[in-house]
């Protein structure tokens, strides 16, 4: 059974030939060079187009050149075949606007500063939000869902996906409403923007819609599964009240899976943290498809991928979820034997993709990533046994 098979089936809560592997971010470079993967370098790329004139217009010409992303999504590509993961994420927004020391202003006012760990790896780490008001934010050109490089990421990812014999999957990948809206003011000037209601609701409002005809978008050119990046939660809860989302932001959730469904295709959830107080908007409501990565370490004992599935694994397609810790610290034996109660209680009848519980750090091991995908080619082929 080829990755795009695999996958579909089991967001059709049907049993493929074993259960998927994916991982929504992918960012340790010890790993990456096992398999045969090159350091990408994009900071060292970012700084040196800074220092050039008219680098505004060269970054905009790389983003543009499909010869280019097409050799970046086949190198990620070969990369993820090697590793044995299924599910392979392009993504669609998020792209620079100002380039910055060490960094970039993206389209959505957020700055994100380049951070190097000791193997190499580099990580895009949040810095601050670029606007100081809403004022501010009003003066700012607007990101266009129809900028063909968007679909040309896709694209590239489906090239890269055809020319590995469909062994990995491209999937879609776009923003949401949360992240992006209070990361582009910073925490503060969020809060305070909040407050006015009008104001807020028009920058939540810009944010959805840019969502949904992205969403249609891909969805036109072939997605099967759109990921929709956007934290809504952190250690102990929700990130703002629950009837904040629900005015705000969960409408247009549901616009975008409605969007997405209309055109055959899937809608999967990145969002950490607890959300165990939304998650019937979210699955009921919303209809999202798949939840990922149903983070184990929260405060909350009872947002619990086991009870999850009880409660809704006829209807939600459970991505997740082995503490990155656990794969950075653990023992061979808890980590084979946490990755095996999920293969026996999530596996069994479909539904079911496994992935860390938030991502694939500088800090995971080699041998206890392994174990991991060990368990998973030896206890999740179907038929499984609960």
């Amino acid at each position: 059974m080829d990755a795009p098979t695999r996958v579909l089936a089991t967001l059709a809560h049907e049993e493929p030939d074993k259960v998927p592997y994916f991982e929504s971010t992918f960012t340790n470079n010890t790993i990456a060079v096992h398999f045969g993967m090159k350091s990408r370098g994009f900071g060292s790329v970012l700084n040196l187009v800074r220092l050039l004139p008219f680098r505004h217009s060269i970054m905009r010409f790389g983003l543009s050149s499909k010869s280019i992303l097409d050799k970046v999504m086949l190198g990620m590509g070969k990369f993820y075949k090697a590793a044995g993961i299924d599910v392979m994420p392009t993504l669609s927004a998020l792209f620079p606007r100002k380039i910055v020391k060490d960094g970039f202003i993206d389209e959505f006012g957020r700055h994100m500063h380049m951070e190097y760990y000791k193997d190499g790896t580099e990580i895009m780490g949040y810095l601050g939000g670029y606007f100081t008001s809403f004022e501010d934010y009003e003066s700012w050109e607007q990101p266009d869902p129809a900028w063909v490089v968007r679909s040309n990421s896709f694209l590239a990812g489906l090239a890269a996906q055809e020319a590995l014999d469909n062994q990995v999957m491209a999937i879609g990948g776009i923003t949401g409403m949360m992240e992006v809206t209070w990361e582009g003011f910073g925490i503060e000037k969020f809060a305070r923007l909040l407050a006015r209601r009008k104001d807020a609701k028009k920058v939540f409002d810009d944010r959805g819609k840019f969502s949904v005809e992205l969403t249609k978008i891909l969805a036109e050119k072939g997605a099967k599964v759109i990921l929709v990046f956007d934290d809504y939660g952190f250690k102990n809860g929700l990130f703002m009240s629950l009837k904040n989302y629900r005015e705000f932001v969960l409408p247009w959730l549901a616009e975008i899976c409605k969007a997405a469904h209309e055109r055959d295709c899937k809608i999967m959830l990145q969002s950490d943290g607890d959300l165990s107080t939304m998650l019937d908007d979210l699955v009921d409501g919303c209809k999202i498809d798949a939840l990922n990565p149903i983070e184990p370490t929260t405060a909350n004992p009872a947002y619990d991928i086991f009870e999850i599935k009880r409660k809704y694994g006829g209807r939600l397609t459970l991505v997740g979820n082995v503490s990155p810790t656990l794969l950075a610290t653990g023992t061979i034996d808890t980590i084979e034997a946490y990755t095996s109660r999920l293969m026996r209680e999530c596996g069994p009848g479909g539904g079911y993709i496994l992935t860390s519980g938030h991502s694939i750090n500088p800090a995971v091991t080699l041998d206890r990533w392994q174990a991991m995908l060990r368990v998973r080619d030896s206890l999740g082929v179907y038929p499984i046994k609960s």
